[in-house]
């Protein structure tokens, strides 16, 4: 019989609202007898003011105190963790919490046993951290800096100043692995892993999660068809999975933000303020599966990390003949995604296999998921009545939405390959955006049938973003691709520099006013260079709908531009095909502002670009935060995907180098200010009507395109 990892179901609705969640149950301190904790040696120090004092040593070039500092900052961050968790545990144990009986007085001892239960909590933490907890309290952006872990940042630039190459590499690997995008760190890994000749795979994460590196070891094995091994290393993830996230859950049972009342005066009473607190709280442990189950920095197939696992173990245990276990395994994956076709056929599949004596119907989801699904289902519920109830604005994520995880033929006979998704967010530590200055909306209707929603701004972690795909069809994406090579030029609208933004790739563009000049004259099929016209108006009325703005959206400016990678150029290259910018201030990332004001087109609005092609290598388009480095959504180009964004500092973006092949788009600017319109667009406006009169048969076509035009 499995181990059961939570307790049975939670009391009522009601009495949950009263009751701290150690009630809901989870694995007991472990380590020593009941209710006993080992002596602490010493106070401990705070790791905001050792993270403050070693960031100042390392300003004053005393390498060896911010060190010394930094590293203490860690271990104090680390430990503070364990003697939370610890006291936690601790004391649920020693102070079981009975729900509230009948009659007068009946809560009482339900209250008493509460207070019992948090004086228990602050004897443990003061006598383990050495004095007051509130020495412990830290501000928002301390916490922040953990989270990315910042320190190691610093770590490693103090460790290479000391000529501590093997520290200095550990620690850049530690903060590369929690901010995979930030390009200044990638180099630096790249340098010192030249200087000391050693492999990637040799590197320490210090601070790596373990459920997530036997995720991971479980999937190489996987990939080799060595089915039993990785049968070992997803079942022990499972394991670690559910421990980490009982410490979650215990973490957040810490001090919350009050925000919907003030505890002063008689403005909230004694029962508003537990739930308000305890909504708070569940949120939190609510949440723990999107911290537990997304590496450090980024948004990746590891999202889905629970279905994920059982859709692999199901086929794992299948190749290996356990076929009521990968029943149990598909059957858990299920509940996850219900309608996943290929793992339908599956779960029919495993029962014609059964032995005959034994019933499917018998056989059901294993009961670590349905446990897990029980109650985060529950969970939301509550969360979602008491949102109601009490006032409060709560958004429920899709926490088991595919962000491109397992896009494969995963039906029994085949082989089930990982691929990385198109896009992958970045979804820690970014900073606030700058205020915009009029109401943000999104979500409008698109307007157009066949187009696909991919992401909005949340899933694409930023303000004001949409990705969209089939806006263009294949035809067209190939009709415009082969008006490309026919109208565009080198350097254009960068003043002929072949090479404006590079010096690795060559720079083409055209503008749609001389698309028509160029269709007019013969020169590309008039039709061609009308599709370019027609594809940029469906664009900026798509943006104007789904952003729902209350005026009228115009063309700022627009330009069918080609990135080519030129040959023997390719070789260790770590620049950008199109540095990060903004496209209505000029960025500042030192200072994290961005500034508008000339030269930036600062009557700029909105921004998109529609993509033509895929067959090139690199060329993602990235968002990143104000520090112009960290990475915050990478995009992967292809034939009719549209990404629309506003066009502020509060969408830093660029394009990373392509190292092979060309890489098109149609690059479009708008503005919300008539006095901005593009003199060309409007030209271009004019030419269209006379075409299409004379498509009508109404008049002759009376001008000279080479004057008009």
């Amino acid at each position: 019989m499995r181990e059961r990892i939570w307790a049975p179901p939670p009391p009522p609705l009601l009495l949950l609202l009263l009751l701290p969640l150690p009630l809901w149950g989870g694995p007991p301190d472990s380590g020593r007898g009941r209710g006993e904790l080992e002596p602490e040696r010493g106070p401990l120090q705070p790791f905001d003011l050792l993270y403050a004092s070693g960031v100042a040593a390392y300003y004053s070039g005393d390498y060896e105190q911010a060190v010394r500092d930094l590293e203490a900052a860690l271990s104090s961050h680390r430990r503070l963790r364990e003697i939370r968790t610890r006291c936690t545990r601790h004391c649920a144990a020693r102070r079981p919490l009975a729900p509230p009986g009948t009659g007068p007085g009946a809560e009482l001892p339900f209250f008493r046993a509460l207070l019992e239960r948090a004086r228990c909590y602050r004897s443990c933490e003061t006598q383990r951290l050495g004095g007051p907890a509130s020495r412990h309290r830290v501000s928002e952006d301390v916490r922040s800096d953990f989270q990315r872990r910042v320190p190691y940042n610093y770590l490693q630039r103090a460790y290479i100043k000391l000529n501590q190459l093997d520290k200095a590499m550990e620690a850049a690997h530690t903060f590369f692995m929690a901010n995979p995008e930030h390009m200044e760190m990638q180099q630096n890994i790249e340098n010192y892993r030249m200087m000391a000749g050693v492999e990637a795979f040799q590197m320490t994460d210090r601070e790596a999660k373990a459920h997530l590196e036997s995720y991971s070891a479980a999937v190489k094995h996987y990939e080799a068809d060595d089915f039993e091994v990785a049968i070992k290393y997803f079942e022990q993830a499972l394991r670690e999975y559910f421990n980490e996230d009982a410490e979650c859950r215990t973490l957040c049972e810490g001090p919350q933000r009050f925000e919907e009342y003030e505890y002063l005066g008689y403005k909230a009473g004694l029962y508003e303020a537990i739930a308000d607190h305890y909504m708070q709280v569940l949120v939190c442990q609510h949440e723990c599966v999107r911290e537990l189950a997304t590496r450090p920095g980024r948004l990746s197939p590891i999202e889905n990390f629970l279905p994920l696992h059982y859709d692999y173990l199901q086929f794992a245990y299948y190749r290996v003949g356990e076929y009521v276990k990968a029943l149990e395994c598909a059957k858990a994956y299920l509940l996850f995604h219900p309608d996943d076709e290929d793992v339908l056929d599956n779960v029919d599949y495993y029962e014609s296999l059964l032995d005959d004596d034994l019933d499917p119907e018998s056989i059901e989801a294993r009961e670590d998921s349905a446990m897990f699904v029980k109650r985060h289902k529950l969970e939301s519920e509550l969360i979602k009545s008491a949102a109601e109830g009490l006032g409060f604005s709560y958004t429920e994520p899709n926490y088991w939405i595919r962000y491109g995880g397992r896009q494969d033929e995963n039906r029994v006979p085949s082989g089930v390959n990982v691929e990385g998704a198109e896009v992958h967010g970045l979804s820690m530590g970014k900073k606030s955006s700058p205020k915009i200055e009029r109401d943000l909306r999104e979500g409008g209707p698109l307007l157009y049938e066949n187009i696909t929603f991919v992401y909005n701004s949340e899933q694409l972690n930023g303000t004001q973003r949409v990705l969209l795909d089939n806006v263009l069809s294949e035809e067209q994406c190939r009709e415009l691709h082969s008006v490309a090579s026919g109208i565009m030029l080198v350097g254009d609208g960068y003043r002929g520099k072949t090479s404006p933004h590079t010096p690795n790739e060559k720079f083409e563009g055209a503008t749609v006013l001389k698309a028509l000049k160029f269709g007019y004259e013969g020169r590309v099929p008039l039709k061609s260079a009308r599709l370019f016209y027609d594809i940029s108006e469906k664009a900026r009325k798509i943006v104007e709908s789904y952003f729902m703005l209350n005026s009228t959206l115009y063309f700022s400016y627009t330009h069918m531009v080609c990135r080519t990678a030129l040959s023997g150029q390719q070789d260790r290259r770590n620049d950008l095909s199109h540095p990060i910018h903004a496209d209505n201030c000029l960025l500042d990332p030192e200072a994290n502002e961005c500034w508008k004001e000339p030269p930036a087109y600062t009557f700029r609005d909105y921004s998109a670009l529609l993509y033509m092609n895929d067959d090139f290598e690199g060329g993602e388009f990235i968002f990143t935060e104000m520090d112009a480095k960290t990475v915050t959504a990478s995009i992967k180009p292809k034939c009719g995907r549209m990404i629309s964004f506003s066009s502020g500092g509060e969408n830093p973006h660029g394009v990373k180098a392509v190292t092979r092949g060309q890489r098109c788009a149609v690059a479009l600017w708008f503005t919300l200010d008539p006095l901005y319109r593009e003199l060309e667009r409007i030209q271009a406006d004019e030419v269209i009507a006379i075409l299409d009169q004379e498509q009508q048969g109404n008049h002759e076509l009376n001008i000279n395109p080479k004057d008009e035009l």
